[in-house]
């Protein structure tokens, strides 16, 4: 939905439950963290994509199965390392000093339903840039060896368990600094409409404060939701996708066409955002959402660790695309980010300034909250057009993946880290059952969009009443135009 808003107060109350209330609430605080540990041991270097055992369902034994996805000899306890949480949050704060300490763009959000406008210092990207021409300089020095690449991939599983740490604490803290919040505070401070269920698991898990800021020594104040949605996750993911390929030349000596596709995409995408970070202050996660186990989790363990899922698998199986499939997977990328890029900038120009050139000439709906529903340009196509955009984009992530699926071959018994001389990697009979895992974030995805979409819907309903009606009689089409 395109447009120009002005922000009003509502009723908590209307809003309701989402994702299932406290039991969604419960089984996502709960399942989220096997599933991600589901995909790092199901598809691992050690015996294959999938596991040869889930294949075999008649051989599948608790002691074979653990053996082929490289349970630690330490059983719950070796999931953990208190040395790789301590660099982990040595990360995070050197994300937060640049974030504190470069320069950056002073921006203001949207109206809050209070009166006022919080001001940010947006500077992720430029953050990014000095992070990744450190590791730059370390690669250039050391080549794919640098200590910061054979640190993640060795150090994953201890990562992805500090990462789920950290959200948790993140989420209760934010949650239980929320009741200091007092209503007319001169912070301009405030709680998100749908977290004021009264249900303490369900308002920790979806966000009872709507934009949670701490003062930290020498750091100064800290936009928490706004700094893990583009900061240490968003980059993390492509940090791991860089850690792959080092270690795909490690093991191989070379790099396949695939994973470079699979990063570059990645890549852009991360920094596009980061480059448009100012958009983001317009978007339902930050006007809308409180910041809770959700964000946090989503930020920070499920994005950078399940979207470089791709990257983690062609680590393993080097597949080569060609010239053709390059060109095609270049297509299909290059659709879906005109979609989403053209469709956002229209968007946000027409927010920022209806006269613009650019976009004064678009037709809208004035409503009667004073907000303007555009019903020409991309916004007159289908009301949440940039979704299709992003979910094409998501294609040219899975695809560099091909017919997924391997099997590693060993002379030797199993065990965690390099490969022997003696391993080899084949698709055997795991070709296709791999797409289980790399396929899977176009259809999460897919479902992401649509609930997302479903909620922007009953958001607009609730505000705009029978003026978004209206609206949908111009604009029938939500995401895809004449199909859904």
């Amino acid at each position: 939905m395109g447009g120009l808003s002005k922000t009003k107060a509502s009723d908590p109350a209307a809003h309701g439950y989402e994702f299932g209330g406290p039991v969604g609430a419960l089984g996502a605080a709960l399942g989220l963290p096997v599933a991600c540990y589901a995909f790092t041991f199901i598809c691992n270097d050690i015996s294959g994509c999938p596991v040869p055992s889930t294949l075999s369902p008649s051989t599948l034994s608790t002691s074979t199965l653990a053996k082929e996805v490289g349970w630690p000899k330490e059983g719950v306890l070796g999931l953990f390392s208190f040395s790789v949480t301590a660099w982990l949050l040595a990360y995070y704060g050197f994300s937060l000093l640049l974030r504190a300490f470069l320069p950056g763009t002073q921006c203001e959000g949207t109206d809050l339903n209070g009166g006022g406008k919080l001001g940010y210092k947006l500077n992720s990207f430029n953050a990014s840039v000095v992070i990744l021409a450190i590791a730059g300089a370390g690669t250039a020095t050391h080549g794919a060896d640098f200590i910061l690449w054979t640190f993640i991939y060795d150090n994953y599983l201890h990562l992805l368990s500090s990462s789920m740490l950290i959200s948790y604490v993140i989420a209760t803290f934010v949650y239980i600094k929320s009741f200091s919040v007092k209503s007319g505070n001169a912070d301009k401070r405030a709680l998100a409409d749908g977290g004021q269920s009264g249900n303490m698991l369900y308002d920790w898990f979806i966000g009872r404060e709507l934009n949670p800021r701490s003062t930290l020594p020498i750091i100064g104040e800290i936009d928490i939701k706004e700094w893990c949605e583009l900061c240490p996750g968003f980059l993390g993911w492509i940090l791991l996708d860089l850690a792959f390929i080092a270690r795909q030349y490690r093991t191989f000596g070379y790099v396949s066409d695939s994973i470079v596709l699979v990063t570059i995409f990645q890549a852009v995408y991360v920094f596009d955002a980061q480059w448009m970070e100012p958009a983001i202050l317009t978007t339902i996660d930050i006007t809308t959402d409180g910041f809770g186990f959700m964000l946090a989790f989503g930020d920070l363990v499920w994005l950078p660790f399940t979207y470089s899922l791709q990257a983690k698998y062609l680590s393993v199986y080097p597949y080569q695309l060609g010239v053709t499939g390059i060109a095609g997977v270049l297509a299909v990328q290059a659709t879906g980010y005109y979609i989403f890029r053209a469709a956002n900038n229209e968007k946000n120009r027409f927010r920022t300034n209806p006269k613009d050139p650019r976009v004064a000439h678009l037709q809208f709906i004035e409503t009667k909250t004073g907000s303007k529903l555009l019903t020409s340009g991309w916004w007159g196509i289908a009301r949440h057009i940039n979704y299709l955009g992003d979910w094409i984009m998501s294609w040219s992530f899975v695809l560099p993946t091909g017919f997924a699926g391997y099997i590693v071959e060993h002379s030797a018994p199993l065990g965690r880290g390099n490969f022997l001389s003696t391993t080899e990697v084949v698709s055997g009979s795991a070709k296709g059952w791999g797409m289980i895992i790399t396929y899977f974030y176009i259809f999460y995805f897919a479902i992401l969009l649509i609930h997302r979409e479903t909620r922007d819907e009953a958001k607009c309903s609730r505000k705009y009443g029978k003026d978004w009606e209206e609206y949908k009689r111009r604009v029938p089409s939500r995401i895809i135009p004449g199909i859904y």
